[in-house]
């Protein structure tokens, strides 16, 4: 088994992820607009603002995935809820990774946090060579954490 965080943007999902692809050293094995997807029946018709907006993208960085896509703005008159809902910043949540190192941890975290908002600065702790928290500047919230050699 294994868990892929899934993250959604309000229409900066394509930046976010060729930066992450590059952050990682990752590839994005697929990527997907709206306005490619086929009509679908009892669909409401899709703004055309919309229509450039990512609807899937995937993104393989070794034996690991990260997924995400934009959320659909609602088309004036159209309840949010028909379209998902609209983009929600992240609550609740942070998408931890685990750094090799010291040095591979703060080049995650000072990278992440570069026009971003830093949570806790990254620095050694009790359990740790070095932890920080970060919400970047696409919103997404990171956890960037050395393991403790067993």
């Amino acid at each position: 088994m294994q868990f892929t965080p899934y993250l959604n943007f309000d229409g900066d999902c394509a930046e976010a992820f060729a930066f992450y692809a590059r952050l990682f050293g990752g590839n994005i094995v697929y990527q997907g607009t709206f306005g490619e997807m086929p009509p679908q029946p009892g669909m409401p018709a899709l703004p055309e603002s919309a229509k450039g907006r990512i609807m899937h993208v995937h993104l393989q960085i070794r034996e690991q995935a990260l997924m995400g896509s934009d959320t659909l703005p609602a088309a004036p008159g159209q309840d949010p809820a028909q379209c998902g809902g609209g983009y929600q910043q992240p609550q609740g949540l942070w998408v931890s990774i685990q750094a090799a190192d010291a040095a591979e941890g703060q080049r995650l975290f000072d990278a992440l946090s570069q026009g971003g908002q830093t949570v806790m600065p990254f620095a050694a702790t009790f359990w740790s060579a070095g932890f920080g928290m970060v919400r970047d500047r696409f919103g997404t919230p990171w956890m960037v954490n050395v393991p403790t050699p067993a």
